[in-house]
């Protein structure tokens, strides 16, 4: 296991961290012995940093993970949760979620605490909340070590976001799709260059990087001269950066956990050569051609004066292109652009009244409008209102 150090504390963590939002089920909840051998598994393997939250798994992973770091294990891991931003409605929720999560961990501290799913309007609630003050005095009494973000907004965001407080870290969404997608590359770079350590998720955007991957898309994998997976190609594309600290995997199949063990055994910096780079961003190309839209995120159609959330609408539509999970695709369109995660401002594709500024700023010429129908036709049918209630019980709004 490759280990890479936090610039604000010096710890060493290893670069494969193990996220616990898509845990192995059985019977529709999580498979908790089977899970339990796979999260001790990797700690015995390097692992030193796990991750959870409050929602995942509808709120059972912050007390199964609790269970599984018993016997020892805590001691040997640095622990990662996050504070539920949209579900906070004063100050003293925040110590009531905290002190929750505390026991539901059973642990007296949490190494790495983060404010959950930031994006602007959810950022400026919690700052007026005093999230800040928050912050400080948990750590001044020692119940979490170091304070960070998630976050699933515009660059612009990002930047005061990190701006506003000494953060030890973020957490961003980033892969090779995602260069220039929320944070983005732009937002890696800013963060680091502040002393903050960047943890990535959705390294294989939620799976679809690599179940299944399209014919096109491995005709140019099998052009390597080395030959890897498709995960390992990805993985090793965002380990190549030097200011990613941690790397995060949803992983609940064995083989996976050995693919993934193995990769960050070998995953050093800089490591791809100027071919393989070149390699990757054909991949990328052809990907952008298979997917419904074609759209990098780049967020030049923003604001919408409709309120829409153009590139998240385009980002579900794209993923459900390539996976044809439908109910992962409508849980992900209530939840992100329906208001839960966004702090209950929504930004359906129904919105859209067909101004044209948004083709107008494109700079891929993009017919936005177009596109905001059909994802208007897919995404909320007759089940619309059903998918609302599911996506509030997941998150903890009901």
């Amino acid at each position: 296991m490759l280990y890479r150090k936090m610039q604000r504390n010096g710890d060493a963590l290893s670069i494969l961290g193990f996220g616990c939002m898509r845990l192995p089920l059985k019977e529709g909840k999580i498979d908790e012995e089977r899970a339990r051998q796979q999260i001790r598994y990797a700690i015995d393997h390097g692992v030193n940093y796990i991750d959870t939250a409050w929602p995942y798994h509808i709120g059972e992973s912050e007390p199964f993970v609790g269970r599984t770091l018993a016997d020892g294990y805590r001691e040997k891991v640095k622990l990662a949760t996050k504070l539920p931003s949209w579900n906070v409605k004063s100050r003293e929720d925040m110590d009531k979620f905290l002190n929750a999560q505390l026991e539901r961990l059973r642990t007296d501290h949490i190494d790495y605490y983060l404010v959950h799913g930031l994006v602007g309007v959810l950022w400026d609630k919690m700052e007026k909340l005093d999230v800040l003050g928050f912050l400080d005095q948990a750590k001044a009494d020692g119940r979490i070590i170091n304070a960070g973000f998630s976050f699933h907004g515009s660059i612009d965001d990002f930047k005061r976001i990190v701006d506003a407080y000494p953060w030890a870290f973020c957490q961003i969404q980033y892969n090779f799709l995602d260069e220039k997608n929320q944070a983005g590359t732009e937002g890696l770079e800013y963060a680091a260059s502040y002393g903050l350590g960047v943890i990535v998720m959705e390294p294989l955007r939620g799976g679809k990087l690599t179940e299944p991957v399209p014919p096109a898309v491995q005709e140019i994998w099998n052009k390597a001269a080395v030959k890897r997976t498709p995960a390992e190609w990805a993985f090793r594309w965002i380990w190549n950066r030097p200011e990613v600290t941690v790397v995060l995997s949803g992983m609940n199949e064995e083989a996976d956990i050995e693919e993934n063990l193995k990769i960050a055994d070998e995953a050093y910096p800089g490591s791809l050569t100027e071919t393989e780079l070149k390699l990757v961003r054909k991949a990328e190309k052809k990907y952008r051609e298979l997917m419904k839209t074609g759209c990098t995120g780049c967020r030049y159609c923003m604001p919408c004066p409709s309120g829409v959330d153009i590139p998240g609408c385009f980002e579900i539509y794209d993923n459900f292109s390539l996976s044809g999970n439908e109910r992962e695709a409508k849980l992900m369109y209530v939840s992100k652009p329906g208001g839960i995660i966004r702090g209950d401002v929504q930004g359906y594709a129904s919105q859209c009244v067909q101004c044209g500024q948004c083709i107008e700023k494109c700079p891929q010429h993009l017919d936005i409008p177009s596109f905001l129908e059909a994802i208007e036709k897919e995404f909320e049918g007759k089940d619309f209102k059903g998918w609302k209630i599911v996506a509030k019980k997941h998150f903890g709004k009901e």
